[in-house]
């Protein structure tokens, strides 16, 4: 019964050996429930998603053992390659969009542990044997549900970390072959891409706890010469963030007016351009107000992908200023575009 913690991963630099490896999806991380007919889907934070993907319940009901829980991914596969977009529409407090955008862009479940089956639990076994008994149970799936590739040839997950990113997957989790399920521990190792990108610091939101930093806007220039924001940076020590404010001041506009992102607030401006702020179901009521800059200064960052092409898919990691560099520089042209793979060829 629920909940079930997830185990979690910490990262490393470069893939250890002796150890089993799999890709690591792009998706919502899930446990899965099923005793008879019930079936619930938690999420990370032991937060239900069930109704969220009624085409799941129905699969899981038809595809997997009776009584198991089973610990994967869910994810949203589109013209060959995982969609992040597509997947975080599917949190829709309205049960007739639910419906429709599950015919429109059904999920996908990617099981990579079985953590009981009948009236075992499994989490004392070791992964080698959790594995065998994995492939067993699942041996009859069929699509959507599907049983995440697996190796112990640390070559061939090399080969997996390079390949697999043009199929929007982001790296590779190693996992010791003798290590039991340690709910909410990280016990396993990611290893992901990390790349750079000279990118212009336009604006910054105020920290939570007062008058200094707390994450840094970042732009990028389109092939039309517009700056689009494309992700923030906000990993920075305090006394950090107290003195950014200070160092950031010369470039503060008085009015927002004269800034490239001026329409942030209105809602129809979103449809044409990447401007920061953006009304969500997930920011809420949250403060999205922010402080715009002139848009010379330019900073280096470290990211893993990008979502679409068009933003990076997770916070930036700030490395250092780049006064050698003037802002119209920074475009979306300097970027590595991974070689495109299907992700059909992983799921098969």
């Amino acid at each position: 019964m629920p909940p079930v913690m997830p185990m979690l991963a910490k990262p490393v630099a470069r893939i250890p050996p002796g150890m089993q490896y799999e890709a690591k999806w792009d998706g919502f991380r899930a446990i899965v429930y099923r005793d008879g007919a019930e079936v619930e889907l938690g999420s990370r934070n032991g937060k239900p998603l069930t109704r969220y993907f009624p085409e799941l319940v129905e699969a899981v009901r038809e595809r997997v053992p009776e009584r198991c829980v089973l610990d994967g991914e869910i994810v949203i596969a589109r013209e060959g390659r995982l969609d992040f977009d597509a997947l975080t529409e599917r949190i829709h407090p309205a049960a007739s969009r639910v419906g429709t955008l599950a015919e429109r862009t059904p999920a996908s479940f990617v099981a990579f542990d079985l953590l009981a089956l009948g009236d075992e639990t499994l989490l004392d076994v070791r992964l080698a044997d959790r594995r065998a008994l994995l492939e067993r149970a699942l041996s009859g799936a069929t699509a959507p549900v599907h049983i995440a590739p697996a190796t112990t040839d640390r070559e061939v997950a090399g080969k997996w970390f390079e390949e697999f990113e043009g199929a929007g997957l982001d790296g590779v989790v190693a996992k010791p072959l003798t290590l039991p399920y340690r709910q909410g521990e990280r016990a396993m190792y990611k290893i992901k891409h990390e790349r750079t990108a000279d990118v212009v610091v336009a604006g910054y939101r105020l920290h939570k706890s007062g008058p200094v930093v707390g994450s840094l806007l970042l732009g990028l220039y389109d092939t039309g010469g517009t700056l689009q924001h494309v992700g923030v940076s906000a990993a920075f020590p305090m006394k950090r963030r107290a003195e950014l404010v200070a160092e950031l001041e010369p470039l503060r506009l008085a009015d927002a007016a004269e800034h490239p992102w001026a329409a942030w607030s209105d809602e129809e401006a979103h449809e044409t351009a990447r401007l920061p702020g953006g009304p969500s179901r997930w920011t809420g009521k949250k403060d999205l107000s922010w402080v715009p800059l002139r848009p010379e200064r330019v900073a280096e960052v470290a990211y893993d992908h990008m979502e679409n092409g068009t933003r990076f898919r997770h916070t930036a990691r700030f490395r250092r200023w780049r006064p050698d560099r003037t802002a119209s520089s920074c475009t979306y042209e300097q970027l590595e575009e991974p070689v495109r793979y299907d992700l059909r060829r992983i799921l098969g």
